[in-house]
């Protein structure tokens, strides 16, 4: 096992790291999207209870197998037993065909902050303007999508080149609490719209005659995805978490923040747009992704007062966040390569990042050059996403259960929470969890998620 490892320097530098991995795009352009769908306060409350059981106890999960091994996913595994080795390459695999991707998302988000901050708002709310920057960008040296890609995942690499402490830390504590500031501010704008108490009511007043098992499909498949469960991050930053720092109550914490901002998120997208539809909620009920991001929310914000200054904030909040997810993403491929061919962070850094390159350029020109090549259908871009998010991650973390609950033992995951002494206050709910509930529901995640991706039998969360 590795001796030497890099570790964060407090609880409070663990917590802000792995919270800024959950705190993603996942947050702001699929939460409000669902909410709205599914009940408003109905979705939020089944979403609470699922985090506080189903969430915590697989987050429990890999940030206490990183802490005992020591280890990155792609050796972690291994090292609890030789039979699920194959596990560790298979999570490893996640990060590495979601990182490109990502980062071309990422890209998008840094173009728009781009023309909201140098007053272009108008432009970028046209209903061409995204279509066609995807596509074949726009004129000019800062309209191409290849450019920002590139810039984005250079600032990424850049952060996690500086290491754990003095890189990912340190960012992660200037960004997350500029992320609750930014949020809290748009949220007031939002709030602030004539019309907009109405998406409010909606939001938060729980309607009951709108619960039924696709309420509890789509927030147990959102709060999955949102946590980076599964994508071998929490693993990798459990690794440089020190033995005394209290697991259970640190994922109590980034908990809290998930859910914060994603709540956060609703409070600024779902009264703007219906009040921005005049009182019409099918709008913000049938967008999600980028057709919300991208095509909706810039309009929204020209017709709001301040709405050029609205416009730079949010996506200077997106950005932050897109950025935190991007940093622990190639965070966990580093790490991985690191601890299995014994190479230095540097050069690491540097392969990775070409990697990441070759394979995100298919994604960032999948809707323009090479729009014609599809795989399944589909484009580069969502192609990737459906195998990572609909395939592999469900895999992951259902063979993680059956490792945990009924290969080497609930206890030692257990053990390892009461490190120094700590108690383990939801043990028992953790090992109902792990050895009965969580496969049960992760087997109806993949389920579900592939027949989403492949629009069998019409099915669509």
């Amino acid at each position: 096992m590795t001796t030497n490892r890099s570790s964060f320097s407090s609880r409070l530098g663990f917590v802000m790291a792995a919270a800024g991995s959950a705190v993603g795009l996942g947050n702001l352009w699929r939460f409000p999207y669902l909410a709205a769908k599914y009940g408003g306060g109905i979705f939020l409350l089944v979403y609470i209870l699922l985090l506080v059981t189903f969430g915590f106890a697989l987050m429990v999960t890999e940030i206490a197998i990183g802490r005992k091994t020591r280890l990155s996913c792609i050796s972690a595994y291994g090292a609890l037993s030789k039979r699920f080795s194959f596990l560790g390459w298979i999570a490893a695999l996640v990060p590495i065909i979601i990182t490109p991707y990502y980062c071309v998302i990422g890209g998008w988000v840094m173009k728009y902050l781009f023309e909201f901050t140098r007053g272009n708002g108008m432009a970028a709310a046209g209903d061409q303007f995204f279509g066609n920057f995807i596509a074949a960008g726009e004129p000019g040296l800062w309209g191409s999508p290849v450019l920002w890609f590139v810039l984005f995942i250079l600032l990424t690499a850049v952060i996690v080149g500086f290491g754990v402490e003095k890189g990912i830390e340190k960012a992660s504590k200037v960004l997350m609490p500029i992320l609750v500031v930014l949020s809290i501010v748009v949220a007031g704008f939002s709030l602030a719209i004539p019309g907009a108490m109405e998406g409010l009511k909606f939001y938060l007043l729980p309607d009951f005659s709108h619960f039924s098992w696709m309420t509890v499909l789509a927030a147990m498949g959102q709060m999955f995805y949102s946590m980076s469960l599964a994508m071998g991050i929490m693993i990798t930053y459990g690794s440089y978490m020190k033995k005394e720092n209290r697991l259970e109550h640190s994922v109590g914490q980034i908990e809290i923040f998930d859910t914060g901002i994603a709540m956060i998120a609703g409070l600024m997208i779902i009264p703007a747009v219906v009040a921005f539809s005049g009182g019409d909620t099918t709008m913000v009920q049938s967008t999600a992704g980028p057709g919300l991001m991208f095509g909706v929310l810039p309009k929204v914000f020209e017709t709001m007062p301040a709405g050029g200054l609205v416009g730079t904030l949010f996506f200077l909040l997106v950005a932050f966040a897109a950025l935190t997810s991007s940093i622990s993403l190639m965070e966990a491929i580093v790490s991985s390569f690191m601890d299995k061919f014994q190479l230095k962070r540097g050069i690491t850094v540097l392969l990775v990042t070409v990697l990441l390159f070759a394979l995100g350029i298919l994604s960032c020109l999948g809707y323009g050059p090479l729009a014609g090549v599809q795989l399944l259908g589909m484009a580069f871009l969502d192609f990737f996403d459906f195998i990572s998010n609909s395939v592999l991650m469900p895999i992951v973390a259902l063979f993680t259960c059956i490792l945990i609950g009924y290969g080497v033992g609930t206890s030692v995951v257990e053990e390892e929470v009461k490190a120094e002494g700590a108690v383990f206050r939801r043990e028992k709910l953790y090992r109902v969890m792990v050895r009965w509930v969580a496969p049960i529901l992760l087997v109806l995640i993949l389920i579900t998620s592939v027949m989403q991706g492949l629009g069998i039998g019409g099915f669509k969360i």
